[in-house]
């Protein structure tokens, strides 16, 4: 198959850039730079452009070219999806738009989540935005014939990323710096909340199967791992990995939002949310989908990345102050003023 990759090299995009190629198909990456932390493989063909930029410099990048499939890793708003559908009507015979699962209602009715659970986030603008673009779609889809295929992960991490309730992620490495210091970690509310995390190359055997796929067309999938864990069990595993002792407090959410506002979407509008996820429909799809790193295996896989390189362990100097203050305030109101 000959396909184009919008992005191509963040957390999700170059996992799945990795095994495109290695099955033998022809892969462009549509990106404006070639990363140093996770660069487009071997044998992947670069089209350097900024997708937010110029779009008659995109036309021309793809003019002449037809693929069996594009996906879309950094499309946020409409409007970003009103630029795919004129680029690439014609140019392709499956478009993936890569959701979000925060998209889905928040508080869920229900804890077990599948595609037929309901679109709604009024927490978070990002999750919002995603539905836009899924509901702009989808009207492409039943208007025109547009090819659309919807993804929508969860929680999904690799090697450069280790993926806490609350911590930074442009610094993943943040708060393992913290625990490894024996500081104090947030775990949002009383810490058993359910979630679900997925490493990066499992989902991407989830998101290959269904390219290419004429049944696919039309439908939305989420692909996530079938491991469920408190937040708890998160933190306990890292610190284990890491041979130490827990230093972890419970921080009702509201409370680090009252101190962090951009927690009301990320931890109201989805972490601090137990959610289970039904995958029956990924697995109808793509029989061999299987997700083989659980998080016990995963961290330790990324805290072995980390170390082999030493350049990418930089902290976040603002969150840490944050998160101090945030449990500071939180111990004084505990009797005796301690936690």
């Amino acid at each position: 198959m000959k396909i184009l990759f919008i992005g191509g090299t963040g957390i999700i995009s170059s996992a799945c850039s990795d095994l495109v190629v290695s099955h033998g198909h022809e892969l462009f990456v549509l990106n404006r730079s070639a990363s140093t932390m996770l660069p487009i493989p071997e044998g992947a063909t670069l089209l350097k452009g900024d997708i937010h930029a110029d779009e008659a410099q995109l036309a021309s990048l793809v003019s002449g070219h037809h693929f069996d499939a594009v996906v879309d890793y950094i499309a946020y708003t409409v409007n970003d999806i009103e630029r795919d559908l004129r680029l690439f009507r014609g140019r392709t015979d499956q478009f993936v738009f890569i959701s979000s699962a925060s998209a889905y209602q928040k508080p869920p009715k229900s804890y077990l989540i599948t595609e037929q659970t309901p679109l709604e986030n009024p927490y978070w603008q990002y999750s919002r935005d995603k539905i836009a673009c899924e509901d702009r779609l989808l009207y492409a889809y039943l208007d025109e014939g547009f090819p659309v295929t919807i993804i929508r992960p969860s929680h999904t991490y690799g090697p450069t990323q280790i993926p806490f309730g609350v911590s930074s992620w442009r610094h993943p490495w943040t708060i393992v710096d913290r625990m490894k210091r024996g500081q104090k970690v947030i775990s949002p509310g009383d810490g058993t909340s359910l979630w679900v995390l997925t490493w990066n190359a499992d989902f991407a055997k989830g998101l290959m199967g269904l390219l290419g796929n004429p049944k696919a067309i039309g439908e939305a999938f989420q692909i996530t791992s079938d491991e469920v864990l408190s937040w708890d069990q998160i933190h306990l595993e890292a610190y284990h990995a890491l041979g130490l002792e827990p230093n972890v407090v419970h921080i009702p959410s509201d409370l680090i939002a009252a101190y962090w506002p951009d927690a009301t979407g990320s931890l109201i509008g989805d972490k601090s949310n137990s959610v289970v996820f039904d995958n029956s429909k990924i697995k109808r799809f793509v029989p061999d989908y299987l997700c083989e790193v659980n998080w016990a295996e995963g961290v330790r896989r990324s805290l072995a990345w980390f170390e082999a390189h030493p350049e990418f362990q930089t902290t976040d100097h603002d969150m840490n102050s944050l998160w101090d203050r945030i449990i500071s305030s939180y111990e004084r109101a505990l009797p005796n003023g301690n936690g």
